[in-house]
């Protein structure tokens, strides 16, 4: 069923939505969302659209959750399918079967779709959010990449799954990188850099930059954003744009699960408009 659409105050209210300005066809809709604008209790305020169903200690009020993901819905004029994240590289093709009462949330990071109404939707709350659309509408994708995920692959898999479902190749994708940490605030260790292949003594410091605590022990500052960028780049996905805010310095707009730990979750959705 195709959400009804928002009208009045409660579309002003989720005014600090991000929809994403990337030159998409018409056939496209894509809605990132920020922290306002729902009616979830701290430390969850107040647009908290993290599933119940994925379980876990301290949990949000499942009647608050359900109605913030009614109000993202209406939003994005597509219903979500939500999945249980791994921080791995698995992507789904979704269908109307993922919509029905009681379906599993897929296993998996990212996910591509072809039906039009139905939302590939990532949650997020530091890491990265990616958007993707081929050129012609024929298809949409979604992927969350955090630096596991990024470095394991999730964004090649959903460039080649999205490519084959649009019948393109990846110089005819869109795609749009939503809120993240930041490089000014993602503090990672020697791990980190190794998971991409590079030389803790020689980093490229557009992505990684050294950063070391005051006792001399080694940190860098990675770049999330620059790292995406160039995997797309290095796929042949030619039309990037986004990336430019952070999600740790800015409080009142957007959760951080670094900054605060138990918190809220955004998300970033994706959908062909129904007809």
């Amino acid at each position: 069923m195709r959400p009804e659409p928002l009208h009045g105050p409660l579309s002003d209210r989720l005014a600090g939505a991000i929809r994403p300005a990337w030159g998409a066809p018409d056939t496209v809709t894509a809605l990132m969302s920020g922290r306002a604008g729902g009616v979830s209790a701290a430390p969850f305020d107040t647009l908290n659209l993290r599933p119940p169903a994925l379980g876990g200690e301290g949990m949000d009020d499942p009647a608050a959750v359900a109605e913030n993901q009614r109000r993202f819905a209406a939003a994005l004029g597509a219903q979500p399918v939500w999945l249980n994240q791994v921080h791995g590289a698995d992507v789904v093709r979704l269908t109307a079967e993922h919509l029905a009462p009681g379906a599993a949330l897929p296993r998996a990071d990212a996910s591509i779709c072809t039906v039009p109404g139905i939302a590939c939707t990532v949650l997020v709350a530091d890491c990265l959010p990616v958007l993707l659309c081929s050129a012609d509408g024929r298809a949409v994708g979604a992927a969350h990449a955090g630096w596991r995920g990024l470095a394991g692959g999730v964004i090649d898999h959903t460039v080649a799954a999205l490519c084959q479902a649009a019948g393109c190749p990846p110089d005819q994708l869109l795609a749009w990188l939503g809120p993240c940490i930041g490089p000014r605030a993602f503090e990672v260790g020697a791990d980190v850099l190794q998971a991409f292949g590079v030389d803790a003594a020689q980093p490229d410091e557009d992505l990684f930059r050294p950063s070391p605590r005051a006792d001399g022990s080694p940190r860098w500052r990675a770049n999330l954003v620059a790292l995406a960028q160039r995997r797309l780049a290095a796929l042949g996905v030619r039309q990037l744009s986004g990336g430019e805010w952070c999600t740790v310095e800015s409080g009142s707009r957007f959760f951080s699960f670094r900054r605060d730990g138990r918190t809220g979750r955004m998300a970033a959705g994706i959908a062909l408009r129904a007809r």
